[in-house]
């Protein structure tokens, strides 16, 4: 199986299946000497872990880290990080209704088809669970970076959106509430909303804004390496992602070029941002800010009709501990994908200017 790794020079490569053992990582290319706040690390993993609210799977996992090379005496070795996280919650009889059939809208028939076999518990490899081990990764990724700053939230649950420009948003705000969203009135809204659609039985989509504040002038590459393209790449890597847009995104194409055009400050700063902080795929200084649409959870507690492993119709209906919407835990997701990605172009920076 392809496709396990990500990044060339701040390398991750992830293994493991939601209902197997253990779930980790190895993450290549760190350089040495970066003093590391595991508490920090910890941290982000709880911010994804199942079970730390009633609107997300009530899946209980600690999903505490745990270390084994690439750091010695809390700081960086410049070798390989290798890490895991134990299973210790897995309901595998909950999936075990599945085993011959095929849920809509799931990665299962496709990996039927394409190995011939696959593992139907929790979805195996092509489970969201997968994405612990980014937030890992993601999180050292942070701490090398360190004056950049990434924050994403919740700006939309269904058609409830959040109106306001970013800039008048106040970041801290954003762990105050079960969804994550900055502003106390919509993240209200929104946790009712979610509650409800749970009760149903059902799930909903959402979007995640994420602002990149504090990136330096210079990072990305022209034509096929642009920084927005490894960005929309990493988030549309990420598991129930159906959309990526950044800076004036598909909004964009309502305006004039006179209007679009975002104009100079004798700095070289730009007294707009529709390019959200990225001209001709490379960083310009400003903010970078970017949208990534999830679509609904495709497992729902309802009865629902599909076919099985020999063509036959069939109903069946879904069983087990599924998010009613994916967003609130999938924050600390995109902003470790984000931090993936400065990592990698940061020392592609480095290597340009030796």
């Amino acid at each position: 199986m392809a496709g396990n790794t990500f990044g060339n020079l701040f390398k991750l490569t992830t293994f493991g299946e939601s209902h197997g053992a253990a779930i980790g990582g190895v993450l290549d290319g760190c350089p040495p000497g970066i003093v590391l706040d595991l508490e920090a690390i910890q941290k982000e993993l709880n911010r994804r872990k199942p079970g730390q609210s009633a609107i997300v799977t009530q899946r209980k996992e600690p999903d505490t880290v745990e270390f084994f090379s690439g750091i010695f005496e809390g700081m960086t070795t410049g070798t390989p990080i290798g890490f895991a996280i134990y299973n210790t919650n897995q309901k595998s009889g909950d999936y075990s209704h599945i085993k011959d059939s095929y849920r809509p809208s799931h990665a299962d028939y496709v990996y039927d088809k394409k190995y011939g076999f696959r593992d139907y518990r929790g979805g195996g490899r092509s489970s969201a669970r997968e994405t612990a081990s980014r937030v890992v990764a993601g999180a050292i990724a942070k701490q090398f970076l360190s004056t950049i700053q990434i924050n994403a939230f919740v700006s939309q649950v269904g058609n409830l959106k959040l109106d306001k420009d970013y800039q008048n948003l106040d970041f801290s705000l954003i762990e105050s509430n079960p969804v994550r969203c900055p502003d106390p009135e919509m993240a209200a809204k929104m946790e009712d909303y979610i509650k409800d659609i749970r009760k149903e039985g059902d799930t909903i989509g959402g979007v995640i804004t994420c602002v990149i504040q504090n990136v330096p002038i210079g990072l990305g590459e022209p034509v096929f390496d642009k920084l927005h393209a490894e960005l929309g790449k990493a988030m549309l890597s990420i598991n129930a992602v159906k959309g990526f847009e950044f800076g004036s995104g598909f909004e964009g194409v309502k305006m004039k070029g006179s209007e679009h055009n975002d104009q100079y400050n004798e700095d070289g700063s730009t007294k707009t941002n529709h390019s959200g902080g990225i001209q001709g795929g490379i960083s310009n200084g400003m903010d970078i800010y970017f949208n990534v649409a999830f679509k609904p959870v495709a497992t729902v507690i309802q009865p629902y009709d599909t076919i099985d492993k020999k063509g036959n119709k069939v109903t069946t209906k879904g069983k087990g501990r599924h998010d009613p919407c994916v967003v609130p835990r999938a924050v600390p997701i995109v902003e470790a994908m984000a931090a993936l990605v400065l990592a990698e172009y940061t020392l592609l920076a480095r290597t340009i200017k030796l």
